[in-house]
């Protein structure tokens, strides 16, 4: 299951994105989402998030 961004609490910065290591993170209109068909569930752009608004899915 993929992670999940809380687009609320995403400020926009996409450090989750320099972080992905399969490139599963774009931007969307200020804040990032993950494409699930991409996300390998690594959690490594959990851990790249300055704000945590990223969850396990």
């Amino acid at each position: 299951m993929a992670h999940k961004i809380d687009a609320a609490a995403c400020v926009g910065c996409c450090a989750c994105k320099d972080g992905c290591p399969v490139g599963a993170i774009k931007d969307a209109d200020g804040h990032c989402e993950i494409d699930e068909a991409l996300c390998v569930d690594c959690g490594a752009c959990a851990g790249t998030c300055p704000v945590a608004a990223i969850t396990a899915g």
